[in-house]
């Protein structure tokens, strides 16, 4: 996989950046490059308005793990002001997520809460060495549909584990962990039903959809938890709240502390912290992926992964638990107008004042409300309009997907990733097999030519690499999902003063459903830049992937040469003759 262009020959100019300038927080950079009293300003609303949504989301997320509520907020409060800190992105929010709610509350099970708080040290530990390292580099490489199946997977899994709350059930025993367990004994449990708390479930969800709907602006999340609250304090309700479960949260945080450590624990409780360290790693990567797209800057991958350790770290000694970058958490923090990492930093201050004001109110919360939250949060991630694309999109996908997909579910959301990861790999390899066989046009690899009259070389035109007005990106090679990331990190860097981009894929036999989601990612930023994105030369089958992933007019256009694609840009009519597949305008 090649590109060639202007972008990509400053690219191969650059001097190798030093160590410290490879983990320098943004906190500094940020500084550095000027921070006035209107950015703290809009750091400090940017902050107030992420601590209000994870105030009741840290509660709810803790307490489906198997935790106290208590340790969800000082997961928030500690590891979410160490992850902006010393992160990477300038955005990144950390807490508590959802997606380690499976995982935690095994580990839990198995191992109790020392456990978990031990594991949460040792993966803290592992995100270090693997930034370190630069291994979060590579952990840009899984393939989409990969992601999207555990995503929704987990999702899935969120859902099932609150059902109890969400109705008030009442179950003889422990409630299984496994899944298909689960669902049959909340099943036999059914004549239990809370009718109250499954009104103020409802309500609750109906309350935060339609503020989504009608004021998206509103905190709909706090203002649904705290409604139920004063209806289930004003009525009496006969439901389980926060106060009668677990008898309140504290107004203080703990002093930190080692956890209990032995070598045989730390033994037991290996795989478990691979686990958070794996998932952790790649949240919090996404997460960052997500804040560039939003605002157009660059996180620094390894750093982040150093500064998610250092937060589980820190986290761990204050009896918290993993901590990772949060997707919907950072896109409230971006949406709020944050300028830089003080925003993150400010949500952990402002979410430590709501604990030592507003903790005994806390214990009037219902937790069916906090079930409602976590049911909508698992809607939310459950990216139906991307799973439903991948299954669309070929059968490979669909298998990658829904392996990993099931598996998440049914056996174990490591075991999903990894086989999904090498579902991936088998895929592409049996892709180039085919394309290698039926494409003679664009050969996977291209091999040396002779620089004579072959018919094929066409003078260099250098007006094109100096226009600038126009982008002109050569892709050369299969474009798969190892190569996405690096593709990706070179079309998302466009210059805002360009009219138009032109991105060639006259040499691309191929491209799988990660390359065709960075493409989408970028003409979506284009369109909102104001910039003109061009396709060229693409064949049949890459111009239906990309049009299967949202690479569709107005976000894109379609030409058969970049000669046609330059005229228009520059508005020259007549300039190029039109050509008749060009059926996508």
């Amino acid at each position: 996989m090649s590109i060639t262009g202007e972008h990509a020959g400053k690219l191969q100019q650059l001097r190798r950046p030093t160590f410290t300038e490879l983990y320098l927080p943004k906190l500094v950079t940020v500084w550095r490059e000027g921070y006035g009293l209107a950015d703290l300003r809009a750091d400090v609303f940017a902050g107030l308005t992420v601590a209000i949504v994870a105030l009741p989301l840290s509660m709810a997320i803790a307490i489906a793990s198997g935790v106290t509520p208590d340790r969800g907020l000082y997961t928030a409060v500690v590891g979410g002001f160490i992850a902006s800190l010393l992160g990477g992105s300038r955005f990144q929010i950390g807490g508590p997520a959802g997606a380690f709610i499976v995982l935690v509350a095994a580990t839990a099970d198995r191992h109790g809460v020392d456990g978990v708080i031990l594991a949460t040290l040792m993966a803290g530990l592992f995100l270090i060495a693997a930034g370190f390292l630069r291994i979060g580099t590579y952990i840009k490489f899984i393939p989409y549909p990969v992601t999207v199946g555990f995503t929704a997977g987990i999702a899935v899994i969120i859902f099932a584990s609150q059902l109890r709350d969400l109705s008030g059930i009442t179950l003889a025993g422990k409630e299984p962990s496994e899944f298909v367990s689960k669902l049959a004994a909340l099943a036999g449990g059914l004549h239990t039903v809370n009718p109250s708390a499954l009104v103020v479930a409802l309500v609750s969800i109906g309350i935060i959809a339609f503020l989504r709907r009608w004021r998206p602006s509103w905190p709909g999340i706090l203002i649904a938890v705290v409604l139920a609250a004063i209806a289930s304090a004003v009525l009496s309700l006969p439901v389980e709240t926060v106060g009668s479960r677990f008898g309140g949260i504290p107004r203080e945080l703990p002093f930190p502390a080692l956890p209990a450590f032995s070598l045989a624990k730390a033994q037991a409780v290996l795989p478990d912290a691979i686990a958070f360290a794996l998932l952790a790693a790649i949240e919090s990567l996404l997460s960052a992926v997500v804040a560039d797209g939003m605002t157009g800057r660059r996180h620094r991958s390894n750093c982040e992964l150093v500064a998610q350790g250092a937060a589980n770290i820190g986290s761990a000694l204050f009896g918290g638990i993993c901590v990772t970058g949060l997707i919907a958490r950072t896109a409230t923090n971006i949406r709020a107008g944050a300028r830089g990492p003080l925003a993150g930093m400010l949500h952990s201050v402002f979410l430590l004042l709501f604990m030592l004001i507003a903790a005994p109110l806390a214990s009037y919360i219902p937790l069916a409300a906090l079930a409602a939250v976590l049911v909508v949060v698992a809607w939310t991630m459950a990216e139906k309009h991307e799973f439903a694309t991948l299954l669309r999109s070929s059968w490979g996908d669909a298998v990658v997907l829904l392996a990993t997909f099931l598996l998440t579910i049914f056996r174990d959301l490591t075991e999903g990733i990894l086989v999904g990861f090498a579902l991936g790999a088998v895929l592409f390899i049996h892709r180039m097999s085919e394309m290698t066989d039926i494409e003679e046009r664009a050969p996977l690899v291209a091999a040396d030519r002779p620089d004579d009259g072959n018919g094929e070389r066409v003078p260099y035109d250098p007006a094109l690499a100096v226009d600038r007005d126009v982008l002109v990106y050569r892709i050369t090679g299969a474009f798969f999902f190892g190569a996405a990331a690096a593709i990706g990190n070179v079309l998302d860097g466009v210059a805002d003063t360009r009219k138009g981009i032109v991105v060639d894929f006259a040499a691309v036999p191929f491209l799988d459903s990660t390359a065709a989601n960075v493409l989408g990612r970028v003409a979506a930023k284009a369109h909102r830049q104001g910039i003109r994105l061009f396709i060229t030369g693409a064949s049949p089958a890459v111009r239906r992937a990309l049009l299967t992933h949202g690479v569709t007019p107005p976000r894109a256009r379609y030409r058969a040469t970049i000669e046609r694609a330059v005229a228009d840009i520059k508005g020259v009519r007549g300039a190029v003759a039109p050509v008749a597949d060009e059926t996508v305008s």
